[in-house]
C-alpha cells in the first residue's frame, strides 16, 4: 500500500476533524443548528500515481464542489442526496458543503457506457468485465451495447480498488441492496449520460458512493459526476482505438511521465512541483467540462 502524503487539514471552529482523502476534508459539526451534521470540504489537491502532489490546482475545489451540486439538482427525482445546505464556514465558502452522516455501503459502483481503464484491461484478458461478457473485436473506447454495472471494492486510502463480480455485492450487502444499488447507479449513469451528450461531452463511465439514513433510505453520497469520479470525453473527438482526449488530470499524467519532468515513477521519490504551464491547462480543462456541463460561468 502507498504512503499518502496527506497535508493536514486545517482547524475550523466549532468542528472536529474526522478524515482526510486524496482532495477532501471532512469534518464533524459540534455545535449549531447543525450540530452531528458534516462538513465535507473539497481541497485544490491533486494526486497522481498514489501521491498528493505538492503543488495545487486554484479553484479545483470549489469547481469540484460548484459541479456536484449542479449534478444533485439534475437528479433529485432519482435518489435523494446528502446535502443539508450550502451554508459553511467563512473560510471554505464556495468549496464545502454540510451534509448528512450516512451509512455508507463499502461498494465502488460504477457505471460503464464505454470501454476503457481497468475494464479494458480486464476485456483484453478474459472478454469480460466484472463477470460480464462483453462482444468480441472491442477497442479502447468502444461504445458498450449497453451501459453496465461492474463494482469495485472500497479500497484503503493508497491502495487501488479492485472490479468485483455482482455476486460479490450480493454476498456483501445482500440480495435486495445490491438490486437497489445497481437499479440507481445505471439509473444515475443514464440520465447523465443523456445530459452530458447534449452538450458534446461522452460520459465514458463514472464511480458513485452510496449510504444510508436510519430508516434505510438509499442516499447518493460523497461528490458526483465531476472529472475526479468521472471520464468525459469531447464527443467531437471521440475515436475507438486509442486513448481519448479527457477532461480530467490527464494532463497531469503525462507531464509527470515524460522526460521533462524528470521523475522516475518506479523510483519512489515524490513527483516533483507541477510547471505553472501545466498547472494552468489542467485548471483549464476543469474549468473547461464545469461550463460545458451546467451552462455556468465560474
Amino acid at each position: 500500500m502507498a504512503e499518502l502524503n496527506i497535508p493536514d487539514a486545517p482547524a475550523i471552529s466549532g468542528t472536529t476533524h474526522v478524515h482526510s482523502g486524496k482532495v477532501r476534508d471532512l469534518y464533524r459539526i459540534d455545535e449549531g443548528e447543525h450540530a452531528g451534521r458534516l462538513l465535507m470540504v473539497a481541497s485544490d489537491r491533486i494526486s497522481a500515481f498514489d501521491f498528493i502532489l505538492d503543488t495545487r490546482i486554484p479553484d479545483k475545489g470549489e469547481i469540484l464542489t460548484r459541479m456536484s451540486l449542479w449534478w444533485f439538482d439534475q437528479l433529485a427525482d432519482l435518489v435523494p442526496n446528502h446535502v443539508v445546505s450550502t451554508d459553511v464556514p467563512t473560510e471554505v465558502k464556495g468549496r464545502a458543503v454540510i451534509c448528512e452522516a450516512l451509512e455508507m455501503y463499502a461498494v465502488e459502483c460504477v457505471a460503464r457506457g464505454y470501454l476503457t481503464g481497468s475494464g479494458l484491461l480486464d476485456y483484453d484478458a478474459r472478454g469480460e468485465v466484472c463477470g460480464i461478457p462483453l462482444p468480441a473485436g472491442l477497442l479502447d473506447g468502444s461504445r458498450l451495447p449497453e451501459p453496465i454495472f461492474t463494482p469495485a471494492t472500497k479500497a484503503e486510502l493508497g491502495d487501488h480498488d479492485e472490479n468485483v463480480s455482482y455476486a460479490a455485492v450480493v454476498g456483501s450487502v445482500g440480495d435486495a441492496t445490491a438490486a437497489e444499488l445497481r437499479k440507481l447507479t445505471l439509473a444515475v449513469y443514464g440520465r447523465a449520460e443523456q445530459i452530458a451528450r447534449k452538450r458534446g461531452i461522452i460520459l465514458a463511465d463514472t464511480k458513485l458512493e452510496f449510504g444510508r439514513r436510519d430508516d434505510h433510505t438509499m442516499v447518493l453520497a460523497d461528490e458526483v459526476l465531476t472529472p475526479d469520479s468521472s471520464r468525459f470525453w469531447p464527443a467531437d473527438e471521440w475515436q475507438p482505438g486509442r486513448a481519448q482526449p479527457s477532461y480530467d488530470k490527464q494532463i497531469v499524467r503525462n507531464w509527470l511521465l515524460s522526460p521533462e519532468s524528470g521523475w522516475d515513477r518506479a523510483g519512489g521519490t515524490p513527483p516533483p512541483p507541477l510547471p505553472t504551464e501545466v498547472v494552468e491547462r489542467t485548471r483549464s480543462r476543469y474549468l473547461e467540462a464545469f461550463q460545458r456541463l451546467t451552462g455556468q460561468q465560474f
